[in-house]
């Protein structure tokens, strides 16, 4: 057992966090609050080779794992700059492309996502059924050689962004007539696709969208893989990278907030000149958050660890248990920076509060902190399901 990195993954982690501090929480709130994207920073992460590293190198990636992508997503989250595209487009689309799409598929669409020219967002949530596949209204039939896909997705990130979203409908089955998942590529521009922006309440700039497919056609070589058997397993690949690169991005954020904070308290002095951080009233509560942020760290690196050596149904428990924890980790980080900085954590200049937003949405997506617990109770403690 290990707790280093590699000599590679520390250079990754230092030219990572580099690229952060070089662009910074200012520019990240400046982006968002005009309603821009970070265009500057994905373009320069994408051609120093971080968009892909857990991209096979045949496909122009960094041949690396979840591990290396956690990396990026933790470091540029404690620059101040958590990029939620990173989670959907790298560890999502490219992992499910990379595990179940055809060759054909690989070859058009991992390039590009490795050197961040292309993005493929991802589309399973739905209005009535939330993420529960099994109750997904999304159809998708066949029609000659092609399909037609109906139905309505939402809060799905970055589709203004997006080349294509890998978008998560039910097909029947033609020798049982049942239901059974699949996985369509569709272009974000095709016909009956349409999209209506959220407003959320998250200072970010990525927006959110509804996702409208009406009559939406695709050619046969849309559904993502061989055949129709590739859905399960495809839909399953990305969901632990989603939950291991959400946490790093949280445990990230969790770093980022109490440096802040810890050079705010060191060197503020009221009261006699005594910095406010030699009172255990503040400085414990920092602490607590910290220690709260470590043990999250280490349990995203046992789960990346599990996932890149092919042994799924631990990291599902370990990426289960290190999004919760730092989910928890994150927005308690973020609160208690606020809370020290007294005044000055509500404003924009001490960049802390501007992610109050984000990391309380991290304890529900992309799956609540309560289906967690479900989650750990009926696998890890042996209770009945209780939903």
């Amino acid at each position: 057992m290990t707790f280093d990195l590699t000599p590679e993954q520390d250079q990754l982690r230092d030219a990572v966090r580099a690229l952060g501090r070089r662009y910074g929480h200012g520019y990240f709130v400046e982006k968002a609050k005009s309603g821009e994207h970070t265009t500057e920073l994905w373009a320069d992460a994408g051609r120093l080779g971080y968009l892909g590293v857990n991209i096979p190198t045949e496909y122009g990636g960094g041949g690396g794992g979840i591990t290396e992508l956690a990396i990026v997503c933790e470091e540029l989250a404690a620059a101040g700059c958590p990029l939620l595209l990173l989670v959907v487009s790298p560890a999502i689309a490219a992992t499910v492309l990379s595990r179940h799409g055809t060759e054909e598929q690989r070859k058009r669409h991992l390039p590009g996502l490795a050197d961040g020219s292309q993005k493929i967002v991802f589309a399973i949530t739905e209005p009535e059924a939330g993420s529960n596949f099994h109750r997904l209204g999304t159809v998708a039939r066949r029609d000659g050689d092609g399909w037609v896909l109906n139905g309505r997705k939402c809060y799905i990130s970055g589709v203004d962004e997006a080349d294509h979203v890998l978008v998560v409908a039910r097909t029947e089955d033609s020798s049982t007539g049942k239901l059974k998942p699949a996985l369509f590529l569709v272009p974000t521009d095709a016909a009956g696709l349409t999209r209506s922006k959220l407003d959320m309440e998250i200072l970010s700039p990525e927006n959110q969208f509804l996702l409208y497919l009406d009559d939406v056609r695709v050619p046969a070589d849309a559904l993502l893989g061989e055949s129709l058997d590739a859905g399960l397993p495809a839909l399953f690949a990305g969901l632990n990278p989603e939950r291991i690169t959400v946490a790093a991005m949280g445990a990230g954020t969790g770093r980022y907030a109490i440096e802040r904070a810890s050079e705010y308290t060191a060197t503020r002095k009221v009261w006699g000149g005594r910095s406010i951080g030699s009172h255990q009233g503040v400085s414990h509560p920092l602490a607590h958050a910290a220690v709260q942020v470590e043990l999250a760290r280490l349990m995203i690196q046992k789960a990346a660890t599990l996932y890149d050596a092919g042994r799924d149904l631990e990291a599902g428990v370990a990426g289960n248990m290190a999004k919760y924890a730092a989910g928890e980790a994150a927005a308690l980080a973020v609160d208690t920076a606020v809370q020290v900085l007294g005044g000055a954590g509500m404003t924009t200049e001490y960049g802390v509060a501007t992610l109050l937003g984000a990391v309380r949405a991290g304890r529900i997506a992309p799956v609540s902190r309560e289906m967690i617990l479900n989650f750990v109770a009926q696998h890890v403690l042996g209770q009945d399901k209780s939903y």
